[in-house]
């Protein structure tokens, strides 16, 4: 955590002075921590190579993990990158709102933002303030998630204080966010073969049903993970806790002890949904949570990263969580959880 003594970050909420100060600092090469529908971004100006090379900086993230470009609408898309039938039908369908194409760039866009690669991911976000700050500014804005690489993800802007306070000197604060969980990535670079890069809020079936075709999934990586990654979020370790993470299938239970485990540790118990008044008694140490009152996919996605960062706050040896319930949104929390459990 951050040493709230070294931190110099100031929180904006969205007053017009605000806002033109802050189109401002993008103009002029900062960096910004912007809120969306998904989670919170860190923002630069796309078109500024030295602006962008500050976001990797700042995140500690390897240049082979391509940048999203969050853009006002599908004119500004065309600016940056080549917009197939197929992508403006996506655009026209989804805009704004959770989900990032991938399309062939326009030479004009830096290779840091795209990793050097022939391609560019965009998103238009549906968050109104952001909406402001990008017609305000006039920028399309590089904004990877506002927190230290591989670490969980932020979905409220003191998540963002507490992991970039002394390296950032701006953050745009627009609450909690709506969906919790990254957007979904789709490939359109071949637009007759479109791939799911990233599960997310728009779900591959209902892409396959827009796009009249079958989205495919992508290879698996080669277990060399230097070489340039397709997409954003695809490394295999990502959005992870420091605190050991376990999954186990939804609807079981974990057997309560994992390698390395010492009993009468104090640890914590994840269900997808809370328990009814039947659920067995656990260990003492063994303190229980839940990702959804309801049982809804939605309500556990806009929780699972906040209760990751409070969980790992806990001082807890181990963490159980159980997976979603596959399909839908579920797969995209499934993703998440996944790579965040990966071993070091």
């Amino acid at each position: 955590m951050t040493d709230k003594g070294l931190q110099r970050i100031r929180r904006f909420s969205g007053s017009r002075e605000q806002m033109q100060e802050l189109a401002d600092a993008l103009r002029a090469g900062n960096l910004v921590a912007i809120p969306t529908e998904t989670v919170y971004g860190l923002a630069a100006n796309a078109l500024d190579a030295a602006a962008c090379r500050r976001i990797f900086e700042v995140k500690g993230r390897p240049l082979i993990d391509p940048l999203i470009v969050h853009v006002s609408g599908p004119e500004q898309a065309e600016s940056l990158a080549e917009v197939s039938p197929q992508a403006r039908l996506l655009m026209e369908r989804y805009w704004p709102g959770p989900l990032t194409i991938v399309m062939r760039k326009r030479p004009h866009v830096p290779d840091i933002v795209s990793a050097g690669l022939p391609t560019v991911a965009l998103r238009c976000p549906k968050h109104p303030l952001t909406r402001e700050l990008l017609n305000l500014s006039g920028l399309c804005l590089a904004a990877p998630s506002a927190n230290r690489f591989g670490y969980v993800s932020p979905t409220k802007a003191e998540h963002v204080e507490a992991g970039l306070g002394d390296s950032i000197d701006y953050v745009l604060d627009g609450g909690p966010c709506d969906i919790g969980i990254e957007s979904t990535i789709i490939g359109l670079a071949d637009a007759e073969h479109p791939v799911l890069f990233r599960p997310g809020a728009v779900s591959r079936e209902e892409l396959s049903l827009a796009l009249e075709r079958e989205v495919l999934l992508p290879e698996p990586r080669h277990a060399d993970e230097s070489a340039p990654v397709d997409a954003p979020g695809m490394l295999s370790r990502h959005y992870s806790p420091q605190t050991p993470l376990e999954l186990f299938p939804s609807g079981g239970m974990p057997p309560l002890s994992m390698p390395g485990h010492v009993v009468g540790e104090r640890c914590a118990l994840v269900l997808f949904a809370r328990p009814d008044a039947h659920f067995a008694a656990l260990p003492q140490a063994v303190d229980l949570f839940w990702l959804s009152e309801s049982g809804q996919s939605a309500e556990a996605a806009r929780n699972v990263f906040s209760l990751l960062r409070r969980l790992d706050e806990g001082d807890y040896a181990h963490i159980w969580m159980e997976q979603a319930p596959a399909g839908g949104l579920g797969d995209a929390i499934n993703d998440r959880l996944g790579r965040a459990s990966a071993k070091r």
